[in-house]
């Protein structure tokens, strides 16, 4: 699943005010949706697309939540995190 973009997937009303609350671009996000460094399934129709990037001095994982059961896929949501031990997978 990883590798797989999701570029075309719409932004939901949450996630776009999610994002304008927690300080994340529109290109951002999309360059995560384009191409993920992960892609982890949390259940059917809905996976949690993941990159690693720097903000400022600081490390940070962007998370993507995204229903891919509907055409076309939705963001759900979408945060930042400095905990990338946390859910990165080294598998």
């Amino acid at each position: 699943m990883a590798g797989k973009g999701y570029e075309d997937a719409i932004i939901s009303e949450h996630a776009a005010s999610q994002m304008a609350r927690r300080g994340i671009s529109v290109a951002l996000l999309k360059g995560v949706l384009r191409n993920p460094e992960q892609a982890v399934e949390v259940r059917p129709g809905r996976v949690i697309l993941q990159s690693r990037t720097r903000i400022g001095p600081h490390n940070q994982l962007i998370r993507v939540f995204v229903d891919v059961d509907v055409p076309p896929a939705q963001v759900v949501t979408v945060y930042r995190t400095s905990k990338i031990d946390k859910y990165w997978s080294e598998q």
